[in-house]
């Protein structure tokens, strides 16, 4: 089985951009998930969507900026987690009494 490298991906993501091939078709004839090839195709146009403006962020500034979202997202799912936890406490204690 060969690696999907990036250059592997992104050949199919550009044929699947042209019209060549279509999502269905990459994930049965390489027994991938269509999730797995969406994802190629979400993280192409994200990269596209920053080589196209006017001041492009580099590589690093890039990954630090999806890794400031990321961890502010986890940290609200941990907030959730934190209130739901409280919560079934809460109705645990009036269910009790």
């Amino acid at each position: 089985m060969k690696r999907w490298t990036a250059k592997r991906k992104a050949s199919v993501v550009m044929d699947i951009f042209k019209g060549k091939t279509t999502v269905a078709e990459v994930a049965r004839q390489h027994d991938l998930t269509v999730s797995e090839v969406e994802s190629w195709i979400d993280e192409a146009q994200r990269n596209m969507e920053n080589g196209v403006k006017a001041r492009p962020k580099d590589i690093r500034e890039q990954y630090e900026s999806d890794l400031r979202e990321t961890k502010e997202a986890l940290g609200e799912a941990r907030l959730q987690i934190y209130a739901l936890k409280k919560w079934r406490l809460l109705l645990d204690k009036d269910e009790n009494s």
